[in-house]
Formats: structure tokens, C-alpha cells, sequence
């Protein structure tokens, strides 16, 4: 549903504008809302609201007696929250969450599918350049059969 690359900046008074493709995507496809909470590899993760509920059920049944599900789940919903769009489809990033990314101005918004990743953009071109050159190796293993 959500695909591409797409540099941005944070403005003035702290809001990013989802791009116009992503924009389109969501009123052809009825999506009201989002939420976004901290992802991994130092990004933060966009989920529409259906997308999330899918989410939330599956990370909710992992068993709250293993620490290290306990500990998924604190950070990951803890950091969660619903995103409103105002007319020009800009958002505001909570500060708890431009900081856990190290957002400061230029993002990188990324389109993965069923979700939308917003990275700091020195930090996607740091991820960028360390697995783009592993991308055919790492499809390999995942992909054989």
C-alpha cells in the first residue's frame, strides 16, 4: 500500500507533511488515522489505524511472563500515539518521539508496505549504505526455498 522514498524536512514549528502519495493512498483506501510510536533500527513506525489493531493483537499475545516480551511491549505501545492530520496533511512528532529518532530537521519517510517508517536522514542513509550492498546476499537467505 505504501511504497517509496521521500526526503522532507520538519518545519518551523515542529509539524513533517506525509507526502502527497501517501496522502492519495489513504483517502482511496478510507484511512482516517494513524499511529505512530518508536520502531526499530532507530526509526519511527506508521501504522494506519487498521494496521495497528493487527499489530497491537499479535505483540498483546505474546506472553507477559517473558521479560523480553514485557520489554517489547512497554517501549513499543508506551511510545504510541494517534496522529491527526490538519488540511495541508502535516502532523505534529511528539518530542519523546523526534528524540528517540534523532529527528532534527530532514527526514527520510519511508513507504513499506503496510507501514510508513520516518527516519532521521543522516540515519537512513547510514542504513542505507551499510545493507544496500547485502540486499541481494540477505535476499538469498530469506527468499530460498
Amino acid at each position: 500500500m505504501f511504497y517509496g522514498e521521500y526526503l522532507h524536512s520538519i518545519d518551523r514549528k515542529g509539524r513533517l507533511i506525509l507526502p502527497a502519495k501517501f496522502r492519495e493512498v489513504s483517502k482511496s483506501h478510507f484511512i482516517e488515522r494513524f499511529y505512530i510510536t518508536r520502531g526499530l533500527d532507530k526509526c519511527l513506525f506508521m501504522f494506519s489505524e487498521e494496521e495497528w489493531r493487527t499489530q497491537e493483537n499479535k505483540f498483546k499475545a505474546l506472553s507477559f511472563t517473558h521479560q523480553q516480551a514485557r520489554t517489547f511491549n512497554r517501549i513499543f505501545f508506551s511510545g504510541a500515539c494517534e496522529i491527526n492530520f490538519d488540511n495541508q496533511g502535516r502532523i505534529l512528532l511528539p518530542l519523546y518521539l523526534k528524540d528517540y529518532a534523532e529527528i532534527k530537521k530532514d527526514v527520510i519517510i519511508v513507504g513499506v508496505s503496510n507501514r510508513i517508517e520516518v527516519w532521521a536522514k543522516d540515519k537512513w542513509e547510514g542504513f542505507y549504505g551499510t545493507f544496500r550492498q547485502s540486499f541481494e546476499e540477505i535476499a538469498e537467505k530469506l527468499l530460498e526455498t
